[in-house]
Order: C-alpha cells, then sequence, then structure tokens
C-alpha cells in the first residue's frame, strides 16, 4: 500500500487513540509489525499549539518514516495552519480526524461531527491539502446515525479534494463503540474509490483480520483498542496472513521484559510523576494476558518509577511472596 511518496512495509496500521499512541507505544507497535503508526490526535486550536501536552503528542524522535499525526478541527484556516505547524515539526503525514465520537470533540462541531456538514468537509479538506506538501489522509466513519450514513459521498469528496488514503471505522459516531462494525459499508466505500481504504473496527485477531481484508477488500488494516497491552497482536497478524504458523503469546519471561521497557519508555518520556501514573494504565491492560494477578492494586498506587518496575518484577516472579506497597 503507497501513501503519495510512501510505500508502507505492511497492511497494518496502529490507530491513533488519545492518551495512548504516545511515542513509547508508537516505537513498540512499529517493531512488532505496524507499518504506520499514527499520533494522538492535536488540535488545530493556536491557543493550544505550544503546550507541553501537545508538543509531547508532536515528538516524533526516534521514528521510523513515515512520520504521521493526526490533527483535530472544525475551521479550514486553522487546520491548513495546524497541518503546515506539524509538518515544520516532523510529520510526514498529515491525517484528519472526522471519526472521533467524544461529546467535548463534537460539542464543537469537530471529530465525526463534521460528517454532518459534507460542504464544511470539503473545504477543511481542500485547505489542509493545498496547504502542504505530505500526503493528507483522513479517518471517518460511516455517518453520524443509522439514519444519516453517508460515507460514500465524504469518500468521494476526499478523493477529489486530493486526500491520498481513507479510513473507515465501521460504525456511526451513534454507534460509539458498540454493535458489529459494519464492514459491508466500508466494501462500498473501497469499490467507489481510486485511493487506499483502511478497514477499522472490531480487528483483533489473525483470523478476524483476514476475514475483514477478504470481506473489505481493503488495502489496509487499522488496530486499535485490541492492541492496548498486546503490541505483539501485530507480528500474530502479519505472520497469519502470510500463511505462516500462528505465533503463540509472549511467556511470563517476555511479558515482563516488554512490560518494563515499555514503562522505562513512559517514565523517560513523560517524567517520573506523570510517567508513572500514565504507566497505570498499561499495566493494566498488559495484567489481563496474566488473568489479573494478585498485587496489581499495590502497583496502582505507588508514586515511584523505580519501585513500580521492581514490583512488576516481583509480579512475574514465580517465587514472589505477596506485594507490598
Amino acid at each position: 500500500m503507497r501513501i503519495g511518496p510512501y510505500r508502507l512495509d505492511g497492511r497494518l496500521i496502529l490507530a491513533p487513540m488519545a492518551g495512548v499512541t504516545d511515542r513509547p507505544f508508537r516505537l513498540l507497535c512499529r517493531r512488532y509489525g505496524a507499518a504506520l503508526a499514527v499520533s494522538e490526535m492535536v488540535s488545530a486550536n493556536p491557543r493550544l499549539q505550544e503546550g507541553r501536552k501537545t508538543l509531547l503528542r508532536c515528538d516524533h524522535e526516534g521514528e521510523n518514516e513515515p512520520r504521521s499525526i493526526q490533527i483535530l478541527g472544525a475551521d479550514p484556516a486553522q487546520m491548513a495552519e495546524a497541518a503546515k505547524l506539524n509538518v515544520s515539526r516532523g510529520a510526514q503525514i498529515i491525517d484528519i480526524n472526522m471519526g472521533c465520537p467524544a461529546k467535548k470533540v463534537c460539542n464543537v462541531a469537530a471529530g465525526s461531527a463534521l460528517l454532518r456538514d459534507e460542504k464544511r468537509v470539503g473545504l477543511i479538506l481542500e485547505a489542509v491539502v493545498k496547504a502542504v506538501e505530505v500526503p493528507v489522509t483522513l479517518k471517518i466513519r460511516t455517518g453520524w446515525d443509522l439514519a444519516s450514513r453517508n460515507a460514500l459521498a465524504i469518500a468521494r469528496i476526499a478523493e477529489n479534494s486530493g486526500i491520498q488514503a481513507l479510513t473507515v471505522h465501521g460504525r456511526t459516531r451513534a454507534c460509539g463503540f458498540s454493535g458489529p462494525a459494519e464492514y459491508e459499508t466500508i466494501a462500498l466505500v473501497k469499490a467507489a474509490v481510486n485511493i487506499p481504504v483502511i478497514a477499522n473496527g472490531d480487528i483483533d485477531s489473525p483470523e478476524k483480520a483476514r476475514r475483514v481484508l477478504e470481506q473489505t477488500g481493503a488495502d489496509g488494516l487499522m488496530i486499535g483498542r485490541a492492541a492496548l497491552g498486546k503490541p505483539w497482536l501485530f507480528t500474530q497478524i502479519n505472520a497469519y496472513l502470510e500463511g505462516q504458523s500462528r505465533i503463540k503469546e509472549p511467556d511470563v519471561r517476555e511479558l515482563q521484559d516488554l512490560l518494563c521497557e515499555h514503562l522505562t519508555g513512559l517514565h523517560a518520556f513523560y517524567g517520573e510523576y506523570a510517567g508513572v501514573r500514565i504507566a497505570r494504565k498499561h499495566i493494566g491492560w498488559y495484567a489481563k494476558s496474566l488473568g489479573e494477578p494478585a498485587g496489581l492494586q499495590a502497583i496502582y498506587t505507588t508514586d515511584s518509577a523505580q519501585r513500580q518496575i521492581h514490583m512488576i518484577q516481583s509480579l512475574f516472579d514465580p517465587n514472589r511472596q505477596e506485594i507490598a506497597a
């Protein structure tokens, strides 16, 4: 699959997820086989561009090419300026968010709320494409609600505006993350346009990945929530799609090493105070692979980076005693 001048070395893409797809997690997922890892969305609001949170989201140091960042907003001029700014900060692909279902996003007419205003969609896409020389991609849902699905119309607007690839989450905004994904709608979109189409929604296993590719005809797959605490899922899916034997889950020692590496990266990236706290949710996701072992509560409450790592190591020790806070 190509996005502009970039030929991806696979069909799997890590979805942008607020509060999750920071640089440490993107680096892990790329190492485990994601051909592209899209950053957390950043606001096009000029007042937020120099904030610490935004600057961290724009940090691509050490990432392989191509580097993609997602921007969010409802004003064409602001979105164009945000695209230019992020290219100056190292982005090689600009992704536009028209799929986020969060109320705080939709309440300001951004994210998936834009799907109700096709004219504004066109204005935003044209403004961003004209503003930068790098490829611009778009992520959408199938529509605002079940009664107003318009993914086909949006896809055609996107192609005519110069969008280089389109990701479709197979649900409406009203559906949130509930109910089955509409792979049949993604198939219709793929048949209607000549740009790469990436399928997204409920792709959580190698077998499901193959079924979705076959059902939709999509050029690629975007994986989000299924990769939380399981970055090795990309390796498993890639191997299965290539006809190899199914790759087993990491053993306890491999999982310990991976989690400690991830936590160390978070501590270094955010600093100890924020890093330890952000690490807690990741620990919870990894812990699902261990059947939620006893001792997690103590790990969630420590404020020390060193102690957090030590407690993880103790948690994985088969001869461990009860972990003390």
